[in-house]
């Protein structure tokens, strides 16, 4: 979508120069985000396992968060790549920035040891920024009595600061009629099987305790503040229970054996408030009910899971009444940045595509809901990666932070909790680039 007719070094510095109120910062890191990094092999982790060698490996948490699938991936993915990197310095004199891992062999950024043997990022063959992996946690060393690796069961990411638990690997929105039209999870639960790596479908409530106990007794830093607690969206039941009591009553057990010790988080469907007034009961103190996209004829053709079961209108009413037990400030809702402007569905020019997601963020932020986003990876096993292998253009990303931003003020509004420090150089956050563009 971009032009491809001069560099992309080319492309970031314009940006930078149009907007100068957007970090630097953030205008690489959604470059990064939105396109992926290649890795030289000297760059990769060195090992297949969870918790041998010393840099922290890419857990795939959720979703694959690559340009290619596994077997198309070579090196990186029998030696995987980091989680995360954080860069510094550099021509443009980033301050600490983390991004999350988001492979591309293919990508005009490449992540490769300098002639002095330290690691950089490299765009268009020049070195832009030092590279630091993330150390090897002390908990990923351990592992549970049955074998499994507290990778597998509870892996952190956002340098530390989250524990994922991701405790339904897959959806029951399957299919071309249900499934979101952006989302891998399904595939990704079945490439990894594919690959013999473990990949627990449901994760058991006490397998995710003892993974967290090994959590709490080897994180001395205490670098972990909040854990999440998500999967696929459950139509009927698992495990005889419907989605509230299933993601629920893991809640229930990590507040009653870790009282207080993390912010618990839930990202869910929007449900009923009966059901939401359940997940607060059980420990939950901040609800993520996704709205995706905001247009309602994007959201009825990349949702279609979502829009048969529950409607637009009616996910709205739900986010909205669950300000009533959570309260506005603990209401996040994520939407997927990007998927505007994927063709041939999508908006054709920025312009339209950020008033539309400008007008989900004024009706949201005048409630007091504050929204927060991922920027789009366009995995190439979903039908709008497989279109839009480019994802949409950067300027369109650049623009969104910024609208973001001002519409925050505009309502008096400020960063979300649960997400960690706001501001360039401190914001830990690392699949996209808000809370890195918010004031510090």
């Amino acid at each position: 979508m971009d032009s491809q007719a001069g560099s992309r070094t080319a492309l970031v510095e314009d940006l930078m120069g149009r907007f100068p109120d957007v970090p630097r910062e953030a205008v690489i890191k959604e470059d990064l985000l939105r396109g992926g990094m290649a890795f030289d092999e000297s760059a990769l982790s060195g090992s297949t396992g969870a918790g041998g060698g010393e840099v922290k490996p890419k857990s795939y948490f959720i979703f694959s968060f690559d340009h290619r699938t596994l077997p198309e991936l070579g090196a990186a993915a029998l030696n995987r790549p980091p989680e995360e990197v954080v860069l510094t310095g550099g021509p443009y004199g980033l301050r600490r920035t983390v991004v999350s891992v988001r492979v591309n062999p293919d990508s005009p950024y490449r992540v490769g040891a300098g002639d002095d043997g330290t690691l950089g990022l490299y765009l268009d063959g020049v070195r832009i920024a030092d590279v630091g992996l993330p150390p090897m946690p002390d908990y990923y060393r351990h592992t549970l009595a049955n074998g499994k690796s507290v990778m597998e069961v509870a892996p952190t990411i956002q340098w530390g600061y989250l524990i994922y638990l991701t405790v339904f690997r897959v959806c029951q929105y399957f299919g071309a009629k249900e499934e979101c039209q952006y989302c891998d999870i399904n595939h990704n639960w079945r490439q990894h099987k594919a690959a013999g790596r473990p990949y627990t479908g449901v994760k058991p409530v006490e397998e995710v305790l003892e993974a967290l106990e090994l959590i709490d007794k080897h994180d001395t830093a205490r670098a972990s503040q909040a854990y999440t607690l998500t999967g696929g969206a459950i139509t009927s039941q698992v495990g005889g229970r419907d989605e509230a009591d299933f993601y629920g009553q893991y809640a229930k057990a990590i507040e009653e054996r870790f009282p207080g010790r993390w912010i618990g988080k839930v990202v869910a469907q929007a449900l009923p408030r009966a059901d939401v007034q359940r997940f607060h009961d059980y420990g939950v103190r901040i609800y993520h009910p996704n709205f995706e996209v905001w247009d309602k004829r994007l959201f009825e053709l990349y949702c279609p899971g979502k829009e048969r079961y529950v409607g637009r209108d009616e996910w709205h009413r739900r986010i909205l009444d669950s300000t009533e037990v959570f309260g506005p400030e603990n209401v996040i809702p994520n939407f997927v940045a990007g998927v505007e402007m994927a063709a041939p569905h999508g908006f054709t020019t920025v312009d339209e595509a950020i008033a539309s997601t400008q007008e989900g963020l004024r009706y949201f932020m005048s409630h007091g809901v504050v929204p927060r986003f991922t920027t789009w990876c366009p995995e190439p096993t979903t039908p709008l990666g497989k279109a839009n292998p480019n994802g949409a253009p950067l300027e369109y990303h650049i623009r969104l932070l910024q609208a973001y931003r001002g519409t925050l003020e505009e309502f008096g509004l400020s960063s979300p909790p649960g997400y960690g420090p706001a501001g360039p150089g401190k914001a830990v956050f690392s699949v996209s680039s808000f809370m890195d563009s918010l004031p510090g």
